[in-house]
């Protein structure tokens, strides 16, 4: 994220983002990776993963100006192309070093539809992945076979090629996440990759749903089939809900919607719950 890209970084209302993650004053923070920390973990704990707006049809894509006003403005969550983007750019606001990337979720021959975050400081590199459902909740230095341990969940970076070919693959508790590139991004690959993703038949988002969230209870999960807690040295609950119940509990995760938008949510849900084949065994992100 060079001032050469048109990255519009300009459009973020800085000092509203660190006021509502509660980092406020951190224009006057020392830029070290106690702030980076500060920032990741006010973020994911703040802004919902929703696809809410891919599955109600007017998503309003992935433009700066589009992620302030859906992300800080509505504050209504969003996926990886609109978290990371506000992520690197309010850190590059505030003077830090950050480059976006470009990864496949959970094998090597997916598309690349996940953009994750990398922050350089005192030559170290560090992975930021505001933007996908139950990951970091605070950077992870970028070394081979690196164990970063986030309450009782494990993460580990796995390099694959090098140069040109340099491939970094998250897994979580041993389970592939992601495999990101090092490729350089423009704001045209982050809307390709939008345009994939918010497509029907491409993948899961215009077809589940899919909101989830760092809470001070643990990670919660919703989707059209359950709300789903999980908390460190817990046992998993899970909790079934009707359509209406769903709704209601996307929005107890941070997804600000209007009372029409909520009863066009609960729709889509019954939809998808009597669809053939429902409920779904796909892959949690």
């Amino acid at each position: 994220m060079t001032s050469g890209t048109p990255w519009d970084i300009e459009a973020y209302d800085v000092e509203t983002y660190l006021d509502q993650i509660g980092v406020a004053g951190a224009y006057r923070a020392p830029l070290n990776l106690e702030l980076v920390s500060r920032v990741h973990s006010g973020h994911v704990r703040t802004y919902p993963f929703s696809n809410v707006q891919v599955l109600l049809g007017d998503h309003p894509g992935v433009t700066a100006h589009a992620v302030q006003q859906s992300m800080v403005d509505h504050q209504r969550g969003g996926y990886c192309f609109e978290h990371s983007q506000l992520f690197a750019g309010v850190l590059q606001r505030l003077g830090f070093s950050v480059e976006l990337f470009l990864g496949r979720v959970h094998a090597p021959d997916n598309s690349r539809t996940h953009l994750s975050v990398v922050v350089t400081l005192d030559d170290h590199s560090y992975l930021c992945d505001p933007g996908f459902g139950f990951s970091l909740r605070e950077p992870m230095l970028i070394s081979e076979n690196n164990e970063h341990i986030e309450g009782d969940r494990t993460f580990t970076l796995i390099k694959h090629g090098s140069a040109a070919s340099e491939v970094w693959e998250l897994r979580r508790d041993g389970e592939p996440q992601h495999f990101t590139d090092r490729l350089p991004v423009l704001p045209v690959d982050v809307r390709s990759g939008h345009l994939v993703t918010s497509t029907a038949g491409f993948g899961p988002f215009t077809d589940h749903l899919m909101v989830m969230r760092h809470t001070a209870e643990g990670h919660v999960t919703v989707t059209e089939e359950a709300r789903t807690i999980r908390s460190a040295g817990q046992s998993t609950r899970r909790e079934k809900l009707d359509p209406v119940d769903t709704a209601s509990a996307v929005e107890a995760l941070g997804v600000h919607m209007t009372s029409y938008e909520k009863e066009r949510l609960a729709e889509r849900i019954t939809d998808m719950q009597h669809r053939p084949g429902a409920p779904s065994t796909r892959k949690e992100i």
